[in-house]
């Protein structure tokens, strides 16, 4: 039978659930989320649990105001907080923190925060088409790591940039953390699980299969030998 997972809101509810656990020296695992959990969230959750021993996993549920961009989704990203706990308590999850924003950000939004720069790793790729998107990424998880001080963090490969920004700002402020990639998860059609694929319509969805079509094909003619870049792409169209 799935035990709850005990629910904190504010930082002195989380120190407290976690001081035994310090104190006793066991690992605390931690998987940052937004929340709209699903089954790529729940195998993060069972890494952390298969990873942290005896130790507690702490989830985090919390819609980061500060990574979405202003036409972007902040208000209608799907909240579902008691389906979320659900899934954290069959999964094995001890504590789900899931704060206010002007918990995380004192003084939000009237306030200046203070940020975190991820340097040239998210100039590229989604960095350079969503400008400080990554600096909203780092900032909330650099707060994560100072409030829950997990021994191992967990994130889904899926967002690959983010993991390798993840790991580099890990490894230069806060080395004690392992930063652990969990692997991507697909749906039975191939598309890649995300919380915000209740957004596609039917036609969108099937557009969106592309991208994973054309990667298998890349992948099937580079297991046949194939190494021409030129080649491959021609494959995956």
């Amino acid at each position: 039978m799935s035990r709850e997972p005990v629910l904190a809101h504010t930082r002195e509810e989380l120190a407290a659930l976690l001081a035994d656990a310090r104190g006793a020296g066991r690992q605390v695992g931690l998987v940052p989320t937004m929340g709209a959990l699903h089954e790529g969230h729940a195998s993060l959750l069972r890494v952390a649990r298969a990873r942290s021993g005896a130790g507690p996993v702490v989830t985090s549920i919390f819609v980061n105001p500060l990574q979405f961009g202003p036409s972007e989704d902040l208000d209608r990203y799907p909240r579902t907080l008691e389906a979320d706990l659900e899934v954290c308590a069959r999964e094995g999850a001890d504590v789900v923190f899931a704060p206010a924003v002007d918990e995380v950000y004192p003084g939000w939004p009237a306030q200046p925060q203070v940020t975190v720069e991820p340097g040239p790793l998210a100039t590229v790729l989604e960095g350079r088409t969503r400008p400080g998107h990554f600096r909203g990424v780092l900032t909330v998880v650099a707060k994560l790591f100072g409030l829950v001080r997990p021994d191992l963090a967990v994130f889904g490969e899926k967002d690959y940039q983010q993991l390798a920004v993840v790991r580099r700002m890990a490894a230069d402020l806060y080395p004690a953390v392992r930063v652990v990639g969990g692997p991507l998860i697909r749906d039975a059609d191939g598309l890649a699980l995300s919380s915000r694929n209740a957004y596609l319509s039917p036609q969108e969805r099937q557009r969106a299969l592309s991208l994973s079509a054309a990667l298998r094909a890349m992948q099937a003619q580079a297991g046949q030998g194939e190494r021409r870049g030129p080649a491959l792409i021609e494959a995956g169209r």
